[in-house]
């Protein structure tokens, strides 16, 4: 089944302590999209200015996505710039250029609007429920946000995790929204919005996933150079939402090799600035790091 993504399509800058990326292709519905197309079809649902060059969406098309939904506006693409030190878990916000970005109002062509997967990603809220409000009868809808609508529009985005099935988020921002410094505790909280699992992404640690009554931890995938790890987590959310995608299995074990698929994915994404890893990564490679990953946690049962 194909999954609908609406987010930002961006030029990033991009330091890091290994290199420096200047103006290279970003946004969270590129990455997300990206990943998500080794495993089955994408629709996009984003703008861009005129200054966003072909080759571009030459890529795209590349990877058999469909950009129906890619609206160019007169103006600039945003644009973001960031800088990470040696703690590659966190950016330093350099400058942030909406242009076009402003204006966004997402409209979903028609046939869009019956797709089963939806994917809402860090966008405002307020935009996230008109989405929501397009779409006809989807099988499954996920949602990330951030702290910048956290804190400016937290009622809003109270709204949109009432009415999403899962929730994509890191752990400084479940801390923050719902004010417990308990990851479980804050996970609960938010389950008892209305959604039916939360997954919290731990940078180099790892990630959690919660339902009302179980946890799943997987861990990171132990690399030797992490070179920048922007757009790591739409990476791993196009992974996790492209598998179920592609298997329609929505058990508890469909959900925790999803969780490993988007894992394995964000790895790959980290290890070259951009979509540069992405652009070259073969399936056989993602399904020999699958196989590492169940190494790497498995163990055999109490016989005693």
């Amino acid at each position: 089944m194909s999954i609908v993504v609406v987010g930002t399509v961006a030029f990033d800058t991009v330091e890091t302590p290994f290199g420096r990326g200047e103006n290279v292709l970003g946004g969270s519905a590129t990455y997300f999209s990206t990943s998500a197309s080794f495993f089955t079809d994408v629709s996009l649902v984003a703008v861009v200015g005129e200054d966003f060059p072909e080759e571009h969406v030459t890529f795209l098309h590349s990877r058999t996505i469909d950009t129906t939904g890619l609206q160019r506006s007169p103006g600039k693409t945003f644009h973001w710039s960031g800088r990470y030190g040696f703690d590659l878990n966190e950016a330093q916000t350099l400058d942030t250029q909406l242009n076009v970005l402003m204006d966004f109002r997402p409209n979903l062509p028609e046939s869009y609007r019956d797709a089963e997967y939806l994917f809402l990603a860090n966008i405002d809220p307020d935009l996230q429920m008109n989405v929501l409000e397009q779409v006809r009868k989807p099988k499954l809808v996920a949602c990330d946000t951030m702290n910048f609508w956290i804190s400016s529009k937290p009622d809003a985005l109270r709204k949109v995790l009432q009415k999403v099935d899962i929730v994509v988020i890191n752990e400084g921002e479940a801390r923050q929204f719902t004010g417990e410094s308990n990851l479980v505790k804050a996970a609960r909280q938010i389950i008892s919005l209305g959604c039916k699992r939360v997954v919290v992404k731990r940078g180099e640690y790892g990630v959690l996933m919660f339902t009302a009554d179980t946890i799943f931890a997987a861990p990171a995938y132990p690399l030797e150079e992490v070179f920048d790890p922007t757009g790591a987590g739409d990476t791993f959310a196009g992974g996790f939402m492209g598998y179920l995608a592609n298997t329609g299995d929505l058990s508890e074990e469909g959900f925790r090799q999803a969780i490993i698929y988007g894992s394995v994915m964000a790895s790959f994404n980290v290890e070259d600035f951009s979509l540069n890893r992405m652009k070259c990564l073969e399936y056989s490679e993602i399904q020999t790091r699958y196989r590492s990953f169940k190494g790497l946690t498995h163990f055999e049962d109490i016989t005693y």
